[in-house]
């Protein structure tokens, strides 16, 4: 055995011990319909509570573009009885924290507070009622719209928003996915379509509860219950339709910017594909893994063509893009793109080798137990597999699944989800 092979074994022995210490996950409905969640953790007096809803992007109407993201930014801005400075002032005097955010897929609220009980059953008082009785004021409405509408077009001027923007919508010419925010589409929406993309989107049956931390089975249901009884109930979810594979395109787009942005990618991979592990294996020694991968080595290393370069995968619940992406000057725009696209053809007929497959598992294993190391990390993690129905030992056998994984499966795997034909490129600044 060589010296990587025992590295390898003594990680995996390593997470497989941490695994089967936890985290234990438990899952059940609310008497509402809202899917819960819950690890019990002592280690700190903390509970973090996060609830999702299938209230992203990709769920906006034609037309209405902005209008998740405006949703979810004016959530926590003021509920029945309390004005968004209230709520805040609330939060800091029981030392709890608000946060999320909104993505494709999903919209986020998350709570931390600590778990005494003074100071949980009021900050879960306040996220209930942020959760069930959100009022979107007329006038912090028309403030989060400006400033909404103001971010978007600063991001409109800068070459790597237009690169994106482009690319999401060669991708994704006729999906939700590839639909973006405009100032057109953020300017003409009211409060009235925040207040229906709310009803529809922010409801029981939509929602995915996870709670981690210093509580019980018993406390946990009970706080399920309470966050979730106050959500309308609404029809149950309806798929946005899996995107049809673009043609393989170029497009080149003006820009006064120094560095070219250039990004090269297709619609690859779903969340709960079995393919998932031989894909971050073999992305590692692609793109995935700094400077130990192939693009590094062949576009920066031997040719200085770009300062970093990336590949990546991002599962969503439709086929989520796989994506290479790097900057270089505008005169080496052209290198750049044919080293990039000789490396994935390589890589593609090959796959990696024994040693780039030792180095990808010796690492993806090894660094595993980060992932799990904190009550934050826990329940980003949790929460995942929960709003993407995942099994629920999906992180027991997650070094196990990336151990298994051979040359050939990751030769097998990238051949069915990354196919030159549907290949987009996009190159903005380049000369």
């Amino acid at each position: 055995m060589n010296p990587c092979q025992l590295l390898t074994l003594l990680c995996l022995a390593l997470v497989a011990q941490l695994a089967q210490a936890g985290p234990k996950i438990d899952l059940w409905q609310t008497s509402s319909g809202a899917r819960v969640l819950f690890v019990e953790n002592h280690t700190l007096p903390i509970v973090d509570v996060q609830v999702d809803f299938a209230a992203g992007a990709s769920h906006e109407a034609e037309g209405k573009e902005g209008v998740a993201q405006l949703t979810r930014a004016l959530l926590d801005l003021g509920v029945a009885g309390m004005d968004e400075t209230q709520i805040a002032s609330r939060m800091a005097d029981l030392g709890a924290q608000l946060s999320g955010g909104v993505d494709l897929d999903r919209a986020s609220v998350s709570l931390r507070t600590l778990s005494m009980a003074d100071k949980r059953v009021p900050a879960l008082d306040l996220l209930r009622a942020i959760l069930a009785s959100p009022q979107f004021p007329s006038e912090v409405f028309d403030r989060e719209q400006a400033r909404s509408l103001a971010a978007l077009k600063e991001s409109l001027t800068r070459p790597d928003a237009i690169a994106s923007r482009a690319f999401w919508s060669a991708m994704y010419p006729s999906h939700p996915y590839g639909r973006q925010a405009t100032p057109e589409s953020v300017s003409a929406l009211g409060r009235a379509d925040v207040l229906v993309f709310h009803g529809a989107n922010y409801t029981a049956q939509r929602a995915t509860v996870t709670i981690v931390g210093d509580l019980s089975r018993l406390q946990a249901e009970r706080a399920a219950e309470y966050l979730t009884t106050g959500l309308p109930s609404g029809p149950l979810m309806t798929g946005i339709g899996v995107p049809e594979l673009p043609p393989a395109g170029e497009q080149r787009i003006a820009h006064p910017a120094v560095q070219a942005h250039l990004l090269l990618g297709l619609p690859a991979l779903k969340r709960g594909d079995p393919d998932f592990f031989p894909l971050v294996v073999g992305n590692y020694s692609l793109g995935g893994g700094g400077f130990v991968s192939r693009l590094m080595k062949e576009v920066r290393d031997k040719r200085g063509l770009a300062y970093s370069v990336h590949s990546y995968f991002q599962p969503l619940a439709q086929l989520g893009p796989f994506q290479i992406g790097m900057q270089t000057k505008k005169a080496q725009a052209n290198d750049a793109l044919k080293v990039a696209r000789e490396v994935l053809a390589t890589f593609l007929a090959q796959g990696p080798s024994e040693a780039e497959l030792q180095a990808a598992k010796q690492n993806l294993i090894g660094s595993f137990p980060l992932r799990l190391d904190s009550n934050r990390k826990l329940l980003e993690n949790v929460a995942m597999i929960g709003f993407y129905g995942l099994p629920l030992d999906y992180l027991d056998h997650y070094p196990n699944n990336i151990d298994k994984v051979t040359v050939a499966d990751i030769k097998a795997a990238f051949a069915r989800h990354v196919q030159a034909e549907h290949l987009v490129t996009v190159v903005v600044a380049g000369e």
